[in-house]
């Protein structure tokens, strides 16, 4: 195996993992940060990447399920005038919007999932889900890591994986972790500990993910090449 496909590989995994620890939380979710297999498999991915995060140490405390939930809830779910105290999608956020509709902010996230042949789920598949979402960011970006790493193990060129990842982070990933780090880290929030210590490093993560990208590309990247276009609508689907 090539280092390259090693690097999608744990690129994947460590965005899929964040994606299931920061999604609402479960029985399972529960038991792995109960009994630190979370933090030891992200602490093993992030050292295949490079990347020497401290991991947190982990204070004695209730680890019931509901205990979880609720911290999760009254972070990311809930707050004053039923908005949530941080919330998890990127149209909530002002300064992300840049001043266009909210509509075609989604039209535009939407623009790199139907690229590759994607689009969230609708009302009669039993789940609405949120293009700019935090959750449905990161699983993109484990389709498309598994994509690349697919396409090297076929000795087929994953360069337009790559560069979609490269622009996905960019602009949506990197700018939405950072918001959410930089209003988690504005109130007194009652996080389970691991779940804090993702919120604050992802940012991180994703700009030294990008970086990564960047490099890899930099040999094949040509004058010709052009990122996922954007839509220049003015009056979204959901306005």
């Amino acid at each position: 195996m090539t280092e390259p496909t090693e690097a999608a590989r744990a690129r994947g995994a460590l965005f899929r993992m964040v994606a299931a620890l920061l999604d609402y939380p479960l029985p399972e979710t529960r038991q792995v940060l109960a009994d630190g297999r979370a933090l030891d498999a992200i602490a093993d991915t992030l050292h295949q990447l490079g990347m020497q995060t401290p991991c947190p140490e982990l204070p004695k405390a209730d680890q019931r399920l509901t205990s979880l939930q609720i911290g999760y809830t009254n972070t990311f779910l809930s707050g004053r005038r039923g908005k949530p105290r941080v919330p998890l999608v990127a149209s909530a956020y002002k300064q992300l919007v840049a001043g266009a509709t909210t509509g075609a902010f989604l039209l535009n996230i939407q623009a790199f999932y139907k690229h590759f042949g994607l689009k969230a789920a609708e009302a009669d598949e039993g789940h609405v889900e949120e293009p700019d979402h935090l959750v449905t960011m990161l699983e993109f970006c484990t389709l498309l890591c598994h994509r690349e790493e697919r396409a090297f193990d076929k000795q087929l060129d994953p360069t337009p994986y790559q560069r979609a990842q490269r622009d996905f982070l960019a602009r949506y990933l990197v700018p939405l972790s950072q918001a959410i780090q930089e209003r988690y880290q504005a109130g007194d929030a009652e996080l389970d500990v691991v779940l804090g210590w993702l919120v604050h490093h992802l940012p991180d993560w994703c700009r030294v993910q990008q970086q990564q990208l960047e490099q890899a590309i930099s040999v094949s990247e040509t004058s010709g090449d052009r990122l996922i276009p954007t839509t220049t609508i003015t009056q979204g689907l959901w306005d």
